[in-house]
């Protein structure tokens, strides 16, 4: 097994050892709130990459992101509330980081408490009423647009106007469906006047759930997180704050493991419901859960139930989840109204298919190797645990079992990971030699290295990434690039992330283990590419560039307001990889594809115009709202067959694996569904067509080198 220096490791041995000197000889704090944002602002100061100074000017800052975190579309808080709470607290939550009594976060919630009960009140009055969709009005959605209410008519008036979009929105699709399916046996034509009225109740039960959440499952606790992440956040966006539920949750997505009941859930209306059940799992072999039950309550062996209302799906699973061996019991309706408790015993349930997978695509050509890789998973707790890397070779070693001429790694949508598992997976394809380097806050860079000088994968390589490809993925893609051992292909450039972090536990010595505190994951150093430049804000730019429909969205780095800067260091000596084929030459062949392609064309055109879409006015009045709507579907419709091949690509599952999951029917249905999108995958199709191309040029290059020999002799 290839290993990390220990370089990095001593590093952050150094951070743990300066964390062992601080908070100590202070008196204990009164509460848990104080405690833990003493030992945050003592973490952010003393350990973070780069910390801004905890004064009145990171207060202010904290005290905007923090009301526009509880209070996004401006319409709870009035402009009172907001002068009121500005006055007292905006230059004060520096205090309460270094230790004063914490006020700030309680004094907003009880005042955001109180607003969202007239809220409440003022929704359920504007409801009762028909809208009218005749009048010539506008609505803007976009909270960052608005001023504070100044009052309380103004108040009623913004929620009036968001009350009747929503409803115009229901009513619309309610008409088409009429229209659709006026005259087929059975269906009851209503009139607009009742159409209206079941748009109104709809909208009703969307803002009675949103209040209910706020009521059942929004308590001090939960914003007092918020209020945590506010201030860790605006050190750089990757900062988090976890309560320990949370951090368990974060680990259990990170293993692909995790002790349950085996029930997949999903959220109907207002209910959490039981869509599936993992065969062999604690809900199986019970035969007491079936798909379609309502869980209601979910209590810790005998404590007190708690009552699901007002939660969404991933609150609940937390619920679910816990300890091997524990005992937790569901109050559930079942589907003839009935109300019963099952008692589950939890064990460990293996998400198998959230690691590594891979396929075969045929052609006249060629057969390609496709590896899926949708994290860089790493089970840290176990060591016999799955690692993403080691995944991967076992993929990488099937595929060569089959002979296959070239590998696409598809890393779309991979938000990274263990930084460990992608240097040792970047060292199977090239020779030993620097993956990454990485600085900390004292500007001392260090170098991760492959040290194996063994090759598992020596042929064609392609690499497929785009806007949500990030961290740990960027950093295989840009070692890749950089020693020239395979192509990039995808968006304009991938997601931006250069940081690192660490979990590190919020008791007094912050310790590298969970607390009953909590756990912050710091932001601690900055990796660069092996050739000195930062993937943080830039990201990793494809050698082949593809138009998705993501490009004209605001989702990257750059766009947060918090994020580092880039920057650069010093590049890492490394040698180029022999890729035997012109770079150049490949982008060439690519761009003449795409010139002749109307596809990526329409593609292009149809995303930057939906892109702008998100930055208007909305109309209320129904035939301009109709309009605009249909222009907006018609264009999503239009790309969402675009990105569909017409015709398939073969693309197969790898001898004996065709039924990998025949033990359990919905998983094995899954597998046959990723298979099928995968036939139909443009860009896909678009990465075996660059492979066959690096195949070509290296196959001439080989030729004319025999013909050399030949000539020689």
């Amino acid at each position: 097994m290839k290993r990390l220096p220990i370089v990095i490791l001593t590093i952050v041995a150094g951070f743990f050892l300066a964390f062992q000197t601080m908070g100590t000889g202070t008196k204990t704090p009164p509460t848990k709130y104080e405690e833990i944002l003493k030992l945050v602002g003592e973490m952010l100061s003393q350990a973070h990459y780069s910390p801004q100074d905890i004064n009145d000017a990171f207060s202010k800052k904290i005290f905007k992101k923090y009301i526009h975190d509880l209070d996004p579309e401006k319409t709870m808080f009035t402009q009172t509330d907001m002068e009121m709470l500005q006055k007292k607290y905006e230059a004060r939550i520096d205090d309460e980081i270094k230790g004063s009594s914490v006020e700030f976060f309680l004094a907003a919630g009880k005042t955001f408490n109180a607003r969202m009960e007239e809220s409440a009140a003022i929704c359920n009055e504007i409801l009762q009423k028909p809208f009218e969709f005749n009048t010539d009005e506008e609505v803007i959605l976009d909270g960052d647009k608005l001023n504070y209410t100044a009052n309380s008519t103004e108040l009623k008036e913004r929620w009036r106007k968001k009350l009747k979009y929503m409803t115009l929105e229901r009513y619309s699709d309610l008409l088409d469906t009429r229209e659709k399916n006026k005259g087929k046996e059975g269906f009851v034509v209503k009139t607009d006047e009742e159409l209206e009225k079941d748009a109104r109740e709809k909208t009703k039960k969307v803002i009675d759930r949103l209040f209910e959440r706020f009521r059942f499952k929004f308590t001090d606790d939960d914003k007092f997180n918020v209020f945590v992440n506010a201030i860790t956040t605006t050190m750089d966006p990757h900062s988090e704050f976890f309560p320990p539920v949370d951090k368990r949750y974060f680990d259990e997505e990170m293993s692909g493991r995790f002790f349950g009941i085996g029930a997949s859930l999903q959220y109907d209306e207002g209910n959490i419901k039981v869509s599936s059940i993992l065969t062999g799992s604690p809900a199986f072999k019970s035969g007491e859960l079936q798909p379609g039950d309502v869980i209601q309550k979910v209590a810790q062996g005998k404590e007190e139930p708690v009552d699901l209302t007002g939660y969404v799906v991933t609150d609940a699973v937390k619920l679910i989840r816990g300890k091997k061996g524990t005992e937790v019991r569901l109050t559930v309706r079942k589907q003839d109204g009935t109300l019963k408790v099952v008692s589950l015993v939890r064990d460990q349930i293996v998400q198998d298919e959230t690691f590594a997978r891979s396929a075969i695509v045929k052609n006249a050509n060629s057969k390609i190797g496709y590896i899926f890789l949708p994290e860089f998973y790493a089970d840290f707790d176990n060591p016999n645990g799955n690692r993403s890397f080691i995944d991967v070779a076992k993929e990488v070693a099937k595929l060569k079992e089959q002979k296959v001429d070239g590998i696409v790694i598809d890393l779309r949508n991979n938000g990274g990971g263990s930084l460990y598992d992608v240097v040792q997976m970047a060292g199977l394809f090239i020779e030993d030699g620097p993956i990454v380097q990485v600085k900390d806050r004292d500007n001392k860079p260090s170098i991760l290295k492959d040290k194996d000088k063994s090759v598992l994968y020596s042929g064609p390589l392609a690499v497929m990434v785009n806007e949500f490809s990030a961290s740990a993925s960027e950093i295989f893609a840009a070692a890749i690039q950089d020693y020239g051992r395979g192509v990039i292909i995808g968006s304009t450039s991938t997601y931006g992330k250069g940081t690192v972090q660490r979990n590190i536990g919020l008791d007094q010595g912050f310790s590298v283990s969970n607390s009953d505190l909590g756990t912050v994951k710091l932001t601690l150093q900055k990796f660069y590419r092996i050739n000195g430049g930062s993937t943080q804000l830039r990201g990793v730019t494809s050698d082949i560039i593809l138009p998705d429909q993501y490009e004209f969205l605001k989702v990257r780095e750059k766009d947060d307001p918090d994020a580092l800067p880039w920057d650069e260091i010093n590049k890492s000596p490394y040698s180029n990889w022999n890729a035997g084929y012109d770079l150049k030459t490949i982008q060439q062949l690519s761009h003449l594809r795409l010139d002749n392609d109307k596809t990526f064309k329409l593609i292009k055109e149809n995303t930057e115009w939906l892109g702008k879409q998100n930055d208007k006015q909305y109309s209320l009045q129904l035939a301009k709202y109709r309009t605009e709507q249909k222009a907006i579907r018609a264009t999503i419709t239009q790309n969402d067959a675009l990105i569909k091949l017409k015709e398939e690509i073969n693309v197969t599952a790898l001898p004996n694996e065709e039924n990998k999951w025949a033990s359990d029917q919905n998983k094995q249905e899954r597998f046959n569904q990723w298979l099928k999108s995968l036939r139909k995958d443009i860009y896909l199709d678009q990465a075996v067509k660059v492979v066959d191309d690096v195949i070509a040029q290296q196959n001439l290059v080989k030729g004319k080198a025999g013909e050399e020999v030949k000539k020689a002799f």
